[in-house]
């Protein structure tokens, strides 16, 4: 396989939801003329198209979170345990956009017990020898997958606008390496997925810490060069300082695996138009060549 593949890596269920809320906020959905709701799926593929014109991809895979319970649930009962249920309207295109993607020929990537992020994760350490990978997503988390071979686009707002980041320019905007963003997680806690980190330590603390010891071990190992406050607060949190260190951690050996000649960007354009008309997306057919 030659190097100049480009395997584009779909965060599916977090650009999902960002087209759901971004179409919803006035209160009209979207409804095809029987009445099924589809504003989410429709916004999910002027993302998705807007990635492969952005990044100009050889193969594309989606990757989807397949329920609420994880590995991570098991570890820590608290874990995402503050989100609320999906939208009623929003349930029933969970379905629909993996009809849509797979009506391009693009593989829908999920497994249970696990989240879409060890999904990208895995495959992205599977096929970077064979092809550069761009992760697209909304999630901030995924930053500890960049490397060499590995760039995470973050969708900005609006369609089209992307901060993507290599090592280089995540050490240049944040002064951190990949491996840090996790510690910093560890120290900070993460109130969207709901852990709590080091209580009283916040992210400037987090930050300033990690850079001046280069990892949380540098940190432990000098525990007397700190403040007696946030020895303190470390010693008094060491459990959830490691478990939030995990919890944080995306894990790129889930048992998921893809070929990368499987995901090619090539679709059939009738079959794209037959699932576009079911869903009455006539305002889309321009997208599809």
């Amino acid at each position: 396989m030659l190097k100049q593949d480009r395997l584009l890596l779909i965060d599916g269920m977090a650009i999902l939801f960002r087209a759901y809320f971004a179409t919803s906020f006035g209160g009209s959905i979207r409804k095809t003329s029987q009445g099924v709701p589809v504003n989410a799926v429709h916004g999910f593929v002027r993302y998705f198209m807007n990635a492969v014109a952005t990044f100009n991809p050889t193969h594309v895979i989606c990757c989807w979170d397949m329920g609420s319970t994880t590995f991570r649930t098991e570890q820590y009962d608290g874990y995402k345990a503050n989100r609320p249920a999906a939208p009623a309207d929003l349930v029933p295109q969970f379905e629909l956009v993996k009809d849509v993607v797979a009506s391009f020929n693009g593989p829908n990537i999920g497994i249970e017990g696990y989240e879409a992020d060890d999904c990208i994760g895995t495959l992205a350490a599977l096929m970077k020898a064979e092809a550069d990978i761009v992760v697209v997503t909304g999630d901030h988390d995924l930053l500890q997958l960049v490397d060499h071979q590995v760039s995470v686009a973050i969708m900005k707002k609006g369609i089209g606008n992307y901060a993507v980041y290599t090592p280089e320019v995540l050490l240049e905007e944040r002064q951190l390496t990949p491996a840090q963003i996790i510690d910093i997680k560890g120290l900070m806690g993460d109130t969207s997925d709901n852990y709590p980190g080091v209580k009283g330590i916040g992210e400037k603390t987090a930050h300033k810490l990690i850079q001046e010891h280069g990892s949380i071990e540098g940190l432990l190992a000098n525990l007397d060069a700190v403040t007696k406050t946030i020895r303190a607060k470390i010693e008094a949190d060491l459990d959830m300082l490691h478990l939030s260190r995990e919890l944080a951690t995306i894990n790129c050996n889930a048992p998921v695996s893809a070929e990368l000649a499987a995901s090619c960007w090539a679709y059939d354009r009738d079959s794209v138009m037959r699932k576009f008309e079911e869903l009455e997306f006539k305002s889309l057919v321009s997208l599809i060549s």
